[in-house]
């Protein structure tokens, strides 16, 4: 472990393209079904659904904030209605688990998807029995990242010190609340959409192409 890095007793992950490649793109499964769920909502056409729904995510965070800030929406029936997806593209990273079982102190998901979701991936990806914790959308009270509220209410809720905490994250927008607090950041920049979005050096210690090399190198340092 690099000596910068050996005060870290906290280890936050996101989900979605951060502990699987990109290339699985889930997304575009969710895509499909988010489409859907917004033309019957709102009975529009499938490429105005798709404006709607980019717009609500760029603007909101997420889509789900998005519909239910203007549609006031049911967030449990949005989220199993997007979610009934094929986790079939998603296989186990050997590699990514035994670096994950090398890490000393708590591991957590953060994730502004929903916990049922969450461990389905994770049981997909053999690693369900590796996170003490999911912090999800509903425990975040619907106020997805990047709003600072849910990193503060995060590391209060389970007694989180942030300068001995560690995040890794796919969307470089949501490391800064994280920087902000004290937290060390690293930014999994793997060409996921709006990945790369607000990057900015100041709030990225490190970065790599995916979580599993990241933590191999670390660990081997």
């Amino acid at each position: 472990m690099p000596p910068e890095l050996t005060h870290i007793d906290t280890w936050i992950f996101d989900l979605d393209n951060t502990l699987y490649p990109s290339s699985c793109d889930l997304f575009a499964l969710i895509d499909v079904r988010m489409g859907l769920y917004i033309q019957r909502l709102l009975t529009v056409d499938p490429v105005e659904a798709r404006l709607v729904q980019k717009r609500y995510f760029i603007e909101h965070g997420t889509t789900l904030s998005g519909l239910m800030a203007n549609h006031a929406i049911d967030p449990h029936e949005f989220l199993h209605f997007v979610h009934d997806i094929d986790l079939s593209r998603l296989s186990p990273d050997p590699l990514l688990r035994a670096n994950l079982l090398r890490l000393e102190g708590t591991r957590l998901i953060f994730t502004n998807g929903d916990v049922s979701y969450a461990r389905r991936v994770l049981e997909k990806l053999d690693l369900s029995d590796l996170f003490e914790t999911i912090h999800d959308i509903h425990a975040m009270d619907y106020c997805p990242k990047p709003q600072p509220a849910p990193y503060a209410a995060m590391c209060a809720q389970h007694d989180i010190d942030p300068t001995r905490a560690l995040f890794v994250e796919d969307m470089a927008r949501n490391l800064k609340p994280a920087k902000d607090l004290g937290m060390a950041t690293v930014w999994i920049n793997n060409g996921s959409e709006h990945g790369s979005a607000e990057a900015c050096q100041s709030y990225i210690d490190y970065e790599s192409d995916c979580a599993s090399g990241w933590l191999n190198r670390i660990l081997e340092n």
